[in-house]
């Protein structure tokens, strides 16, 4: 998970690391409101790169020069993005540029620190101008100062690059991440440095251990981000699309494969769920039944899903406690589903128009520890307009479920 630029820096003030006076413009007007004084550059907050190739990247002197920017940019698409924010920043004169990153190198299972004395890399060339730092024991000022020297600083530049990466250091270290880099750090011709772009990839299984970072995770898989930065974040726990059919399982490899048999029988899945973990923004504690109920208010409450398709393999943690998830679930939206529509066989239930807040329900359970559930479920009495199918193979309760579908579009 990558963060955009605004949101480093913000890491980047709060731990010390020096940055640029700034602030986020959400609109165009916002200018008027400026707290920061002329020139200053406006930059487009996408996820992507290449945003000052494309003019996402704008010098301006003057309040209307700014506002006429700021249109541009927020209507401006890089690689398919567009902003939903600007960073409004303080111009600034530099005299120097260098490189330096702290990333988590898997091979050797050690952070390593990074330091270039140019900040516009050739990548093809870099392991010839480019300096590291193995932290091979505990961190301290030594690896910073180290780098430093390698990089060829000395002096007050010296220290003040040093700590630069110590702060670095103790942010890659606080909010676990699997880098944290500063391209460029500027020197001005007083010798102070400032951060001017910086860029941190976050390890996902530790999103849930850090409650502002899960709040900034569920507010990016709202935004259904699919961009290359972030495109598979949220895949561990589910895949996103935008059908008319939620699925939800206790498996990667069941997930798939029903939406698979979806889309390969003519259906267009929807969120598509696995329940068998932990989701990564969850901060405390789950059980497989606090997450199918959650799961199930997810899908209940998207207006675009008309079916639930839910199909458990196997072994489930309190599998008696699973039909009464799914029961109560249906009980408290009362005349909503239908007895008439509920049916072991899959051979009823063919009205299926999207009533109140529920959708249909197509339920697959296959494992001898699912029996009890099945048994639950098939006892179960209800009353009102929607389907409810219990159904035994997964093949079946695919067809039933495109069926559905594909009934509730015509009405």
């Amino acid at each position: 998970m990558e963060l955009l630029e605004y949101q480093v820096k913000e890491w980047f003030g709060k731990i010390g690391i020096p940055v640029l006076p700034s602030q986020t413009i959400d609109h165009p007007t916002d200018l008027k409101r400026l707290k920061i004084n002329y020139p200053i550059v406006l930059k487009s907050q996408i996820y992507g790169g290449g945003r000052a190739k494309a003019g996402g990247v704008r010098f301006v002197e003057t309040t209307i020069d700014a506002i006429a920017a700021a249109q541009n940019i927020f209507n401006l698409s890089i690689a398919g993005e567009l902003p939903e924010v600007l960073l409004a920043e303080a111009k600034y004169n530099i005299e120097q540029e260098f490189y330096l990153a702290i990333v988590l190198d898997t091979a050797v299972c050690r952070p390593i620190l990074l330091g270039c004395s140019e900040a516009d890399i050739d990548w093809d060339e870099a392991g010839e101008k480019m300096q590291h730092v193995v932290v091979e024991e505990q961190f301290s000022p030594f690896y910073a100062r180290r780098l430093a020297l390698k990089m060829g600083l000395q002096g007050a530049l010296m220290q003040s690059v040093s700590n630069a990466i110590e702060k670095m250091y103790r942010l890659f270290r606080e909010k676990d991440l699997d880098l944290v880099e500063i391209n460029p750090l500027g020197v001005n011709s007083a010798g102070q440095v400032v951060a001017l772009n910086g860029n941190v990839s976050i390890n996902e299984r530790a999103i849930r251990r850090h409650p502002d970072i899960a709040i900034m995770a569920r507010k990016l898989i709202s935004r259904n981000i699919s961009k290359e930065t972030n495109g598979n974040f949220g895949d561990w726990d589910g895949v996103e699309m935008r059908g008319k059919i939620g699925v939800l399982g206790n498996g990667a490899g069941s997930v798939m494969a029903t939406l698979d048999l979806v889309v390969n029988s003519g259906g267009k899945p929807g969120l598509c769920l696995n329940l068998r973990h932990a989701f990564l923004t969850d901060t405390a504690p789950t059980t497989f039944n606090t997450r199918l109920e959650q799961a199930l208010e997810i899908l209940a409450a998207d207006k675009g899903i008309q079916v639930i398709l839910i199909n458990f393999l196997g072994s489930i943690p309190q599998t008696a406690e699973v039909a009464e998830v799914i029961a109560n679930f249906i009980q408290k939206q009362p005349n909503q589903f239908s007895q008439q529509g509920f049916s072991s066989n899959g051979t009823n239930g063919t009205k299926s128009r999207r009533e109140g807040n529920l959708p249909n329900l197509v339920i697959r359970l296959a494992g001898s520890d699912l029996d009890t559930a099945k048994k639950y479920l098939s006892d179960l009495k209800i009353v009102g307009e929607n389907s409810i199918l219990l159904v035994e193979s997964l093949d079946k309760a695919v067809e039933q479920a495109v069926k559905l579908a594909k009934t509730s579009l015509k009405r």
